[in-house]
């Protein structure tokens, strides 16, 4: 999982670096929840994405998913996943070769924060982790680590995944917020085949 304190300084330094790396790409910059604009519709939330009008290159500073892509060493494949569009990666990491002991396959559970930035753990994070290691399980991948293992019987465990995920602390953090929609978004299971996976200069194309 990725996060930690974060001070108000680091996330302004986040903020403008994206900024600048959607300057220089010719991308539009998505902002956050709250501060979407008829000029400017992007931003974090699926719902907002849902309804904005279409935009080829969008840049998403997520403090926990875009920090981790961006740690990641440019040789390493990187492939972007949710419960959203799991089989479909599944799917494409095994038809390249991924989920053997000689192509390994890491998934990493993105984690959010507190207000403050301190590390929060996400079960819904841990439950998407556990479903796509699932589906590469029934396409014959493994061995799986301890960690794999408890993360996949979390997922096949849940009976009522988005009921439980609306009931977590991000769900009713989003709630709170105003934002039930998203958490409705991304409870909705294999509904597409978008496969992310990052390119040579950073970004994330259709694999």
């Amino acid at each position: 999982m990725a996060g930690g304190p974060a001070s108000e300084a680091e996330r302004n330094r986040a903020t403008q670096a994206a900024a600048t790396y959607a300057r220089q790409s010719g991308a539009r910059l998505a902002s956050h929840r709250h501060t979407v604009t008829p000029e400017t519709p992007w931003s974090l939330s699926p719902a907002h994405l849902r309804a904005a009008p279409f935009t080829a290159r969008l840049v998403l500073p997520s403090p926990n998913g875009a920090a981790i892509a961006a740690a990641v060493p440019p040789g390493v494949r990187v492939v972007a996943t949710c419960l959203r569009n799991v089989t479909a990666v599944g799917t494409w990491l095994t038809s390249h070769g991924y989920g053997i002991p000689d192509h390994p396959v890491v998934v990493i559970a993105a984690g959010e924060s507190w207000p403050d930035g301190s590390l929060r753990p996400a079960l819904e994070d841990l439950l998407g982790a556990g479903a796509l290691i699932s589906d590469l399980c029934s396409q014959g991948a493994g061995p799986l680590s301890p960690e794999a293992a408890a993360a996949k019987a979390s997922y096949e465990g849940t009976a009522d995944l988005a009921r439980t995920v609306a009931t977590s602390a991000s769900g009713r953090e989003l709630a709170t917020m105003g934002f039930v929609e998203d958490v409705a978004i991304a409870t909705e299971e294999d509904t597409s085949a978008l496969v992310p996976v990052r390119d040579s200069d950073g970004s994330f194309v259709s694999g």
